[in-house]
């Protein structure tokens, strides 16, 4: 029993550092793009701009139904995006759908 409540945690730990490293992609493309977080509130249909804040310092995760929204307001194509957060949301997952993948897109697009 113990061991399982250790490894739940390590896996915590693992996600909330990838939770991190989304938003601080996030927060680059915003800013690329020069919007504010209100802005891309606004643009992405988000009442309150803070939810862009919590993203940012991974406290959150972009809903996949919004998912297209987002890439529009970033200026990414969508597959793109999705691509690069399934990195970070999804890890397990992305290496079953792409095991030969190398960094050349997650470069060109991060």
């Amino acid at each position: 029993m113990i061991m399982q409540a250790n490894a739940q945690k390590k896996e915590e730990t693992e996600a909330q550092v990838l939770r991190r490293r989304a938003g601080r992609w996030l927060k680059q493309k915003r800013e690329e793009r020069s919007l504010s977080q209100r802005q891309l509130a606004d643009l992405v249909g988000v009442e309150y701009y803070t939810f862009i804040s919590q993203l940012e310092t991974g406290r959150g995760r972009i809903p996949a139904e919004r998912y297209v929204d987002w890439a529009n307001a970033l200026g990414i194509a969508p597959r793109d995006f999705v691509y690069v957060l399934m990195r970070f949301y999804d890890p397990i997952t992305f290496a079953l759908l792409f095991p030969e993948e190398d960094d050349s897109l997650l470069e060109r697009i991060g």
